[in-house]
This record gives C-alpha cells, sequence and structure tokens, in this order.
C-alpha cells in the first residue's frame, strides 16, 4: 500500500444544458469545481490528481485551486455524448508518454460535491484490500425496485422477471441486498481502464454511502438539495 500509486482525475468540461457553466458554477460561494479539488488535494491515498478539461476558464480555476492541468482536452472528448471512458485514457497515455505511471485511477466528478476526503481515502483503501480491480461507491436499491421483484416488458407484451426466474421471491425479509451505482468515488486499476476498456473490470467491490453525502447535480432541483444538504452540514 505505501508504494501503490493512484492518480485522481476530476473531468470537467465546459459545455453543460442541465445547469449552464455548473462546473464553475458559485455554489454557497465556492464554485462547484472547488468542492472536489479541496477534498482530492486533502487525500493521503491520491498520489496526485489532475484536472481534464477543454475550457481555459475551467483550466485556469484549476490551477488556481491547486490542481494540475497538463493539457487541454481535445475537443472530440468533451461532447455532450463523450463517455467517461475515453476521457480517462487519454489522460493515462499523456501522462505515460511522459514517464508518469500508476496502478490506479480515481474518478471524481466534480457533480457529485458532498463526498469527502475521509471516503476517497477509504474506497482506495478497499480497493487494495480486496485486491479488487473496481470499487465504487453505492447506495441500496429500495426493496420494491429490488430486481427479484422487477419485470421488463417483452415485444409480445408479456412481463418477465429481470432474473429471468418463474416466481418473484415471496418475502422482502428473503431479498437479497442491492445496490446501485451513487457516482461520487470510482477506483479502477489502471489495466482495466486501458486493456479491458472498463471502468469496473470484474472484482468489482461497492462502498456504501450515506445518503447525507450524496448528491448528483444534474438538475436546478439537485442543487438546491445539494445546498440544502451543505447548510445542514455546516449548522452541525
Amino acid at each position: 500500500m505505501s508504494n501503490s500509486k493512484v492518480l485522481g482525475i476530476i473531468p470537467a468540461r465546459g459545455g453543460s444544458k442541465g445547469i449552464p457553466r455548473k462546473n464553475i458554477k458559485s455554489l454557497l460561494g465556492k464554485p462547484l469545481l472547488q468542492y472536489t479539488s479541496e477534498v482530492a488535494l486533502a487525500s493521503t491515498r491520491l498520489s496526485k490528481t489532475i484536472l481534464s478539461t477543454d475550457n481555459d476558464e475551467i483550466a485556469a480555476l484549476g490551477e488556481k485551486l491547486g490542481l494540475s492541468v497538463p493539457f487541454l482536452r481535445p475537443t472530440e472528448l468533451a461532447q455532450d455524448h463523450t463517455p467517461t471512458l475515453p476521457v480517462l485514457q487519454h489522460a493515462i497515455k499523456f501522462l505515460e508518454a511522459r514517464s508518469e505511471f500508476y496502478d490506479a485511477i480515481c474518478l471524481l466528478q466534480p457533480t457529485n460535491p458532498l463526498r469527502t476526503t475521509f471516503i476517497i481515502d477509504e474506497c482506495i483503501d478497499l480497493f487494495y484490500s480486496k485486491d479488487a480491480e473496481g470499487v465504487f461507491t453505492t447506495l441500496p436499491v429500495p426493496h420494491e425496485y429490488n430486481p427479484h421483484w422487477v419485470y421488463f416488458e417483452e415485444k409480445n407484451g408479456f412481463l418477465k422477471l429481470s432474473t429471468n426466474e418463474s416466481d418473484p421471491i415471496a418475502r422482502r425479509q428473503e431479498l437479497p441486498s442491492a445496490y446501485h451505482r451513487e457516482g461520487s468515488v470510482y477506483v479502477t486499476r489502471r489495466d482495466v481502464i486501458m486493456e479491458q476498456n472498463s471502468l469496473y473490470g470484474k472484482k468489482v467491490v461497492g462502498y456504501e454511502m450515506d445518503p447525507a453525502y450524496s448528491v448528483n447535480l444534474d438538475t436546478k432541483q439537485d442543487w438546491e438539495r445539494a445546498e440544502r444538504l451543505i447548510t445542514e452540514r455546516l449548522d452541525k
């Protein structure tokens, strides 16, 4: 663990449809990007944290906040439909061409501003202790949405259990625990990203989040919820 090298990557492009100029928009007096940069730079488990952006204004803010901004991301990797994986691969290739090598990548999206340094470090510790290929933050799936109770509609109009079982599990107490991706932290082995073209890998472990530290900013309502949660935390 002492020789481990984990690269933090914060992807923050300039365009945003749901909330204009989202990554630099002020959230209770601080630009959104600052929430993620502060906790990443305070981490004892991240060897380095870089900002991947296509935007000069965001790049300047990132540098002011103390982040490394080694490049401006190509425009073709900063579109509305651009997946996260090629953005990470681009950053890894750029750094490796300059002889910077890391065991794993920690993806920290600025749209999840409530995660703490402790959560980041716990996810990285879990990644190594479990010898996992990937770790990501999770939230429990409410029992009514458990896969054993969820039906898909087939082309013929009939319903089929998502598990392909003939009958649903009868009692709630017998349902296995189910989780969904939460989005605040992803830790992935470098080789999984570059060679398997995956953000997850085959050996994946979940880190269950406290909902009080979980928000994903896509809409105005999400933004208002973040303000409320941050205010509640400051008032404690």
